[in-house]
């Protein structure tokens, strides 16, 4: 395809890709590295620690720091299960709207960026731009960290990062954090009358839930009162939980999966080293009736949330992209907080609507990407003074 093609012209290539999260990622990277290095970019894939998958950071005009990531995920999540109407790996119009799985989250943003490159390429750009693409965002942004660091310690160092989730091309400058994590209890099976022979595990179970209940409870009253997020407070909460194998044995294993989504002001890192000593001292308990008992926590995925910048360089540039000027923060998580850890200013805004997310008969609304590319315009615009 040729390097000036639309925005939806591109669309329908990344959507053709099966990059649900379970899948690699390889074939998509090469198809958008091969556009990149067309233009003359300067490519570098930092891939996983297996091989399977890649992100790519590509840079786009002169090696200087101070440059704007675009910065959007490769994978989208699977479609099992749900009825669509329309293949979803097809991109189909209908009624102003563009269907397909990723349409929305986050397809959408890649292809404007990718539609936009060879604006970038010709322009004669001051700063450079920097196209940011990770893997295995929808499990628990597992690749974004090491692009990060990449780009960190690498040079041209940029200064700010536009993620582009769905937004409706508002400007969203902070959202909650992501800690999940799944706990096992390995016991000890005995007649459920002799308790002191054996350690039940699904019990044991229960006084770390009631503990990340009360956790949360915590959270809660400590919520400020002029919160922006709905709800107004952190969470955590048990999504899943098992174990036992009959109502009159000591179960011998039980486990359950907790996610927590600490606000800003928590700390996130706190929660977790205070489950950690909670699973310590339950492991302790049932050892006095079963020495090889144990309680091991697997984190699955820890996000940090993005805490607004006041006029901070990335919400700055944002608004004045869109000329949007409202207050916004989300209650989901993404990648935009792993870069400012990184010690570069983030702010959220792309095309489509979260609402739409993860649905089946996922769509972006024609128009939205229409924004999407006067905000691309308007960027290297800003970029070329």
């Amino acid at each position: 395809m040729a390097n000036n093609a639309s925005a939806r012209d591109i669309l329908a290539e990344l959507v053709a890709f099966d990059t649900t999260s379970r899948n690699s990622n390889l074939e998509l990277i090469g198809w958008v590295e091969d556009r990149l290095a067309a233009l003359g970019a300067r490519c570098e894939r930092i891939a996983s620690p297996d091989g399977a998958k890649a992100n790519l950071h590509a840079v786009i005009g002169p090696e200087v720091d101070g440059g704007v990531v675009l910065s959007g995920h490769t994978d989208v999540v699977p479609v099992d299960g749900q009825d669509w109407s329309t293949d979803p790996f097809t991109l189909t119009e209908r009624d102003g709207r563009l269907y397909a799985r990723g349409s929305c989250d986050m397809k959408g943003f890649l292809a404007c960026a990718l539609a936009a490159a060879p604006g970038f390429a010709k322009a004669g750009l001051k700063r450079p731009v920097h196209f940011a693409f990770s893997y295995d965002e929808e499990v628990g942004c597992l690749g974004a960290p090491s692009m990060i660091a990449a780009m960190a310690a690498g040079h041209p160092r940029p200064s700010c990062v536009i993620v582009g989730e769905p937004t409706d091309m508002k400007v969203v400058t902070g959202h909650k954090g992501l800690f999940s994590v799944r706990v096992e209890l390995h016991g000890k099976e005995a007649h459920s009358s002799l308790v002191n022979d054996g350690a039940c595990a699904t019990t044991h179970a229960v006084t770390l839930m009631h503990f990340i209940v009360e956790e949360s409870r915590r959270l809660k009253e400590a919520a400020p009162a002029d919160s922006p997020f709905d709800p107004p407070f952190g969470t955590m909460t048990v999504g899943r939980f098992g174990g036992g194998s009959a109502v009159n044995i000591l179960a011998r294993h039980a486990w359950f999966e907790a996610l927590m989504r600490p606000a800003p002001w928590d700390d996130g890192p706190g929660l977790g080293r205070r489950l950690m000593e909670k699973a310590a001292e339950v492991e302790a308990e049932m050892r006095r009736t079963a020495p090889d008992a144990r309680v091991e926590v697997t984190v699955m995925s820890n996000v940090p949330p993005l805490r607004p910048e006041h006029e901070g360089e990335a919400e700055t540039l944002a608004r004045a992209l869109t000329g949007d000027n409202a207050p916004r923060v989300v209650a989901y998580g993404t990648e935009g907080g792993q870069f400012q850890d990184g010690g570069m200013s983030a702010v959220i805004c792309g095309p489509g609507s979260i609402v739409q997310a993860h649905q089946p008969d996922e769509f972006v609304e024609i128009a939205q990407l229409d924004q999407c590319m006067a905000f691309m315009k308007t960027l290297e615009a800003r970029l070329s003074v």
